[in-house]
């Protein structure tokens, strides 16, 4: 959605409103962080984020990159800086198509620095002089495809102190087409509101939104102060000069003076607040949370127009549906149907599509370095520590497992002693969802859509079962005529109750001039990509251990032996029906020690958990006739105990 369609409408609505800035890391670890941080800013709800963009075009890739990512991934307006110093067309252009492609609709057209090893600007043969130059030719290609903005300088910029001229060549800009203005950093609020009215008096009627910078350190405010050359009030001096040798104090004092800014500005009928992060989020929080700006602080929940975190990705601004396997894998699933050629009706696509193919796409394979996660999920050398892994994520002790992109949701305190009492009996939990039989679509938990609307799902529990237990698991969920179940191994048995390989929705709401909108579903196509998904994260995590150490050849062994299970309970009604099946149910051994020794080359490098002593029966059911019958359980070595 374009920047000043957003701004517009807040301003119908009176409601206060505000953005981040970003630049690209200089490291990959660095990138990988600030996604990471852009990813949990998404809840603090800005209108939008923009990426810089580096002079002479440095970094011009990474920020491209960036854009797709915060526009396809993380489902967060972007807006793309655009600089013309020392740029060529072609690099314009190119810059252009992989904006558009990615979805975003917002550039900030600017003329930007020079090279640092450039003592001088000079424009490019065919190039650019003046950011206007760069507004008309991006409205001569693209038309109103880009939502356009430009910078204003409140009080003159580097090689122009004049700001009444400065003020014309912004007139100019907008003339050209800029529908926006965002202002460089000040900290005079006086100053800011004087040069708003003389650009209204002088016919500039576009949105004039405010750069605002956080202040982290003292010398990184004095600094930047210095830089830009912006009057600093005196009083401000006064209060940060005291305790400037203590960071901790300069952020709450400077805090407190970025909010008693904001809140002349926001007085004044300025209604947007842009913020120069710095790719940090503590003292950006801080200001949003004093300003009660916050979906917490506010009072109105952030707003979620399906319950699962939607892409504005080119081709699916408009996509409603989506396979509850990657509820807690959002990233991995945009990845994996990016090049899906359709999206029919706002749904998935087409689920015979060649994006269920490779794995090794950005965003699919287990995230962070081996350090990392070694650090993160320790050395366990038991089934019982890892069980205790996934009972302190359940607790809210650790940010991630393998297979979940982030924390546990908040629905998940509903059935969270049903989930630690499977995860302690050696039941690995996956992926969960309690019945929900009709929340308003604004409660804070369950709520998503529009207002007026009532939400609905069913009970869902994803979980990794060991075989000796999945001939008694299967004989129960057949018996039980709610439940509806897949079950499959790594080496891509399948077992499953469904009639059909149509969608299950197990989410679903009703809105006021709406048609019914089921938004999650399951079905066995995009299961069984899933599986191979699930599988594959656990080999990873297993890989981030050396060859031959116990913790690699434990968990090798549960990917190789567990069947994935997924459940549902067709009776929205019930939430605990589903854990009624696994009643009386826990691994044996569960303390039994996987050692570092290299593994015996009878069972092709897999060690077991236990040594079983007769071969584990299983329920085999054909997708075709629907009849079952009984096989013996083959695997590399002994099954392991259930």
């Amino acid at each position: 959605m374009h920047i000043s369609k957003k701004l517009a409408l807040a301003h119908e609505q009176n409601r206060p409103t505000f953005s981040f800035e970003f630049f690209p890391p200089k490291t990959a670890q660095g990138v990988q962080n600030l996604y990471d941080r852009m990813d949990r800013m998404h809840d603090l709800g800005p209108a939008f984020i923009d990426i810089t963009w580096g002079a002479g075009g440095r970094n011009s890739q990474l920020t491209c990159e960036m854009v797709n990512a915060a526009q396809t991934h993380y489902g967060l307006e972007t807006c793309m800086h655009l600089t013309c110093t020392d740029m060529e067309k072609l690099q314009i252009d190119q810059a252009l198509r992989l904006a558009y492609k990615a979805g975003c609709s917002n550039i900030l057209a600017l003329r930007g620095d020079p090279p640092r090893d450039k003592e001088k600007w000079e424009a490019k043969d065919e190039g650019f002089k003046h950011a206007k130059d760069l507004v008309k030719y991006i409205k001569t290609g693209y038309g109103d495809a880009f939502d356009i903005g430009v910078a204003g300088y409140a009080e003159g910029c580097d090689d122009n102190r004049d700001v009444d001229v400065l003020i014309d060549h912004l007139k100019e800009k907008v003339d050209a087409g800029a529908s926006f203005v965002i202002t460089q950093m000040f900290y005079d609020v006086d100053i800011f509101l004087d040069w708003v009215k003389k650009c209204r008096d002088r016919g500039i009627n576009v949105p004039i939104i405010p750069g605002i910078m956080p202040i982290s350190t003292y010398a990184s405010f004095i600094r930047r102060a210095e830089w830009t050359k912006c009057n600093v009030p005196s009083e401000w001096y006064k209060a940060l000069e005291p305790v400037k040798n203590d960071d901790a104090a300069v952020r709450g004092v400077g805090k407190d003076l970025i909010v008693q800014m904001c809140r002349k500005l926001l007085d004044a009928g300025i209604l947007h607040l842009h913020f120069y992060t710095m790719n940090l989020a503590q003292a950006t929080r801080m200001i949003l949370e004093e300003l009660s700006l916050t979906p917490e602080t506010s009072g109105m929940p952030l707003e979620k127009p399906l319950p699962w975190r939607q892409s504005l990705g080119l081709n699916r601004r408009d996509e409603s549906v989506r396979p509850i396997f990657w509820r807690n894998r959002n990233t991995s699933y945009i990845a994996r149907t990016a090049d899906w050629d359709e999206f029919p009706n706002g749904r998935w696509g087409d689920s015979r599509s060649p994006a269920f193919g490779e794995l090794d796409a950005y965003g699919i394979g287990l995230k962070g370095t081996n350090e990392s996660n070694i650090k993160l999920w320790n050395k366990p050398k038991t089934l019982r520590e890892v069980t205790e892994l996934f009972v302190r994520f359940l607790n809210g002790q650790l940010d991630r497992l393998p297979w979940s992109e982030g924390s546990i949701s908040a629905e998940a305190n509903i059935i969270k002693e049903d989930l630690l009492k499977l995860n302690k009996r050696g039941l690995l939990t996956i992926n969960s969802q309690p019945a929900v039989d009709g929340a308003a679509s604004d409660d804070p938990v369950h709520g998503w859509g529009p207002p007026g609307g009532w939400v609905y799902q069913k009970a869902y529990l994803e979980l990794l079962v060991f075989p000796s237990m999945i001939e008694t698991v299967i004989e129960r969920l057949n018996a039980n005529k709610n439940l509806t179940y897949y079950a499959v191994n790594n080496q891509g048995k399948l077992l499953t109750n469904a009639k059909d390989e149509g969608p299950n929705a197990v989410t679903w709401g009703i809105f006021p001039n709406r048609e019914v909108v089921q938004p999650t579903i399951v079905e066995t196509v995009s299961f069984l990509a899933w599986k191979d998904e699930a599988f594959r994260l656990g080999e990873d995590w297993a890989k981030c251990y050396p060859a031959g150490s116990g913790t690699r050849k434990l968990i090798e062994a549960i990917m190789a032996e567990c069947y994935l299970v997924n459940i549902v309970n067709n009776d929205f009604h019930q939430t605990s029906e589903i854990f009624e099946v696994f009643e009386g149910l826990e691994a044996n051994d569960l303390d039994k020690v996987f050692t570092d020794e290299p593994a015996d080359s009878h069972t092709n490098g897999t060690r077991n958990v236990v040594s079983g002593d007769a071969p584990v029966s299983e329920i085999e059911q054909s997708l075709t006739s629907g009849e079952q019958r009984r096989v013996p359980f083959q695997t590399n070595g002994t099954a392991l105990a259930g």
